[in-house]
C-alpha cells in the first residue's frame, strides 16, 4: 500500500491557503487534512518529546479513517547533537529514549504508527562511530520501526547498505536538490517499509549560506517531476510492504498541492480536498473534488 502526505501540519503560511480563513467550531488542522491524506509525518516530536495526552488526541482524531497512518521523526536530540559519552551523563540517551516512546505509546496502542523517521544531516558521512551511533539508537527503540534518512552519499555504497540492513533499519529514498554528496536517484531496499521523502529541488536556496528554512522549502514539484516521481513510488511500494511519500515543501502549502498531485497520479481518480488548497493551486481543479464550504469571494 502507498500512503500520501505532508510533513507536518501547523504552519502559519498555510492559513487561507491550506486551511479555511475562518475556521468552523471544533476545527483542527489534523483531522482536516485526514478527510484528504491518509498519512501524515508529526514534525513536532523532532523539535519537542512527544506527549502522552497530545498523541491520545491525534490518535482520536483520525480513528474514523482506518487506513490512515502516521510517521513520527525522532527527536533531534538524538540526531542532530552530540552523542552522550561514557561519563556521568550517559544515561541522558536511556532517559529520553524512554519518554520518547512513553510519548508515541497511544499511537502505537492504537496501530497508528507506521515508522520513526531517524533524520541525520548531510554532515553524518558513514564511518564506524557512526554505525555504532545508529546501533545504539537501534538498541534504545527495539520495539519501533526505525526508518533511516542519510543525506551523504557515503551511506549508499555496499558496506554501508549492508550494515544499514544489519541493524535493522529501513531506508528513506530521499529527493533533494542535485548535488554531488547527496544520495543517488536509486539504492537497494533494506527494511520493509518503504519511505519517499520529498524536500523539493530549490537548488538557488538550498545551498545559500544566509537561506532560512523557508526559503529552501520553496519549491512546487512540475509534472515531469511529479511523473517521475510517482513511477518511482511505485516501484518502491513492490519492493516494501508498507510505503510511505512524505511532501516536505512544505512553503506556502506546495507540500499539500504536491501531496494530492502524487494521489491522483497513484489513484487515477479525483482526490477529495477543500475549496482553498483548489483555490490556491487551480491546476488541481481537475484533479479533486470539493469538499466543505465553498469560498463566497
Amino acid at each position: 500500500m502507498i500512503r500520501v502526505g505532508p510533513a507536518g501540519w501547523s504552519y502559519p503560511d498555510w492559513e487561507g491557503r491550506v486551511y479555511p480563513a475562518h475556521k468552523p467550531h471544533g476545527f483542527h488542522a489534523l483531522s482536516f487534512l485526514a478527510r484528504t491524506f491518509d498519512t501524515i509525518e508529526i514534525n513536532s516530536s523532532f523539535y519537542a518529546m512527544p506527549r502522552v495526552e497530545h498523541a491520545t488526541r491525534w490518535a482520536a482524531l483520525v480513528v474514523d479513517r482506518p487506513q490512515f497512518r502516521f510517521q513520527a521523526k525522532l527527536n533531534r536530540d538524538f540526531t542532530h547533537l552530540p552523542e552522550p559519552g561514557a561519563d556521568a551523563a550517559s544515561d541522558a540517551w536511556e532517559s529520553k529514549a524512554r519518554e520518547f516512546s512513553a510519548g508515541l505509546a497511544p499511537l502505537v496502542r492504537a496501530k497508528k504508527l507506521t515508522s520513526v523517521l531517524v533524520q541525520f544531516p548531510v554532515t553524518f558521512l558513514h564511518g564506524k562511530s557512526e554505525v555504532r551511533r545508529l546501533g545504539r539508537l537501534r538498541a534504545l527503540f527495539p520495539d519501533l520501526p526505525l526508518v533511516l534518512e542519510v543525506r551523504h552519499q557515503s551511506w549508499f555504497d555496499r558496506p554501508a547498505i549492508d550494515q544499514v540492513r544489519g541493524l535493522s533499519y529501513s531506508l528513506a529514498y530521499v529527493d533533494l536538490p542535485n548535488a554531488w554528496n547527496h544520495p543517488p536517484a536509486w539504492h537497494e531496499p533494506t527494511g520493509p517499509i518503504g519511505y519517499l521523502r520529498l524536500h523539493g529541488r530549490n537548488e538557488r536556496e538550498w545551498f545559500r549560506g544566509e537561506a532560512e528554512r523557508d526559503d529552501k522549502y520553496d519549491y512546487l514539484y512540475g509534472e515531469r517531476e511529479l511523473d517521475e516521481l510517482s513511477r518511482k513510488a511505485k516501484r518502491i511500494a513492490s519492493l516494501h510492504d508498507d510505503t510511505a511519500i512524505v511532501t516536505n515543501n512544505h512553503f506556502s502549502g506546495q507540500a499539500v498541492a504536491n501531496a494530492i498531485d502524487l494521489m491522483f497520479l497513484l489513484q487515477g481518480g479525483p482526490i477529495p480536498a477543500s475549496a482553498e488548497i483548489v483555490e490556491s493551486f487551480p491546476h488541481l481543479r481537475v484533479r479533486t473534488r470539493i469538499e466543505g464550504q465553498q469560498p463566497l469571494f
